[in-house]
């Protein structure tokens, strides 16, 4: 079932009706050719845009970025916390950080937001729980554990535009796996899994245009420079 469940949330036709996050990214960086990715982790949507013709992964757990390097997602890599980093300015043309903001602490969250303003030409994508959501450590990488919430309230404020992923939050939960996973259906809440997540698939095609309910935020902020 998973694998069925996986090859149609890849499936173009899918994606397009659907909105999730691969069709949203690659959606938002068509006009963008260089990109940093910050906390990478093991397996970047970004390796879904073709058009990107240079990118940098920065990860700071070490085997999610020899894994990384081992499917060779991106052009170049950095061993580093991203809380360490500094790049001149307008060095990209975007800069995501895809479900990595929730990691931080609230103060960090905000430091970083603003160093990715600086350093992207063009925009910033961050993907992230919509409020608070407990994740323990996973992988034995103590980066994976949730240490902040970003409502879509909070983001709005910092200019971004929101939209809905993953469909009604009252359907999901906290993932109880002690490793990372491609099985999306360890976050539905109710049984049977399967479907609720054909649930939550056709509420997403409303709670992509009202984020307040929906259980992942894809933000944008596009930069005025």
């Amino acid at each position: 079932m998973n694998k069925i469940i996986t090859y149609l949330h890849n499936y173009p036709f899918f994606t397009k009706i659907f909105h999730t996050l691969n069709y949203c990214l690659k959606n938002e960086l068509k006009d963008c050719q260089t990109v940093l990715d910050l906390g990478c982790g093991p397996d970047s949507p970004l390796k879904y845009c073709k058009n990107i013709k240079y990118s940098v992964g920065v990860e700071g757990f070490e085997p999610y970025l020899e894994k990384s390097k081992s499917n060779n997602i991106h052009s170049e890599y950095i061993s580093k916390n991203i809380m360490e980093l500094d790049f001149p300015e307008n060095s990209f043309d975007a800069v995501i950080m895809i479900e990595v903001l929730e990691h931080l602490p609230e103060n960090v969250g905000y430091e970083i937001v603003k160093k990715m303003e600086k350093w992207a030409k063009k925009k910033i994508i961050i993907s992230s729980p919509n409020g608070f959501i407990n994740q323990k450590e996973v992988d034995n990488n103590p980066l994976q554990k949730h240490l902040s919430g970003w409502d879509y309230k909070k983001m709005e404020k910092l200019g971004f535009k929101c939209y809905g992923l993953a469909g009604f939050k009252f359907l999901r939960q906290e993932v109880q796996n002690d490793t990372m996973s491609n099985n999306l259906l360890t976050s539905i809440r109710f049984k049977p899994k399967a479907f609720w997540f054909i649930i939550a698939t056709l509420s997403q095609i409303f709670t992509y245009h009202f984020s307040g309910l929906a259980f992942e935020l894809f933000s944008v902020k596009k930069l005025k420079k």
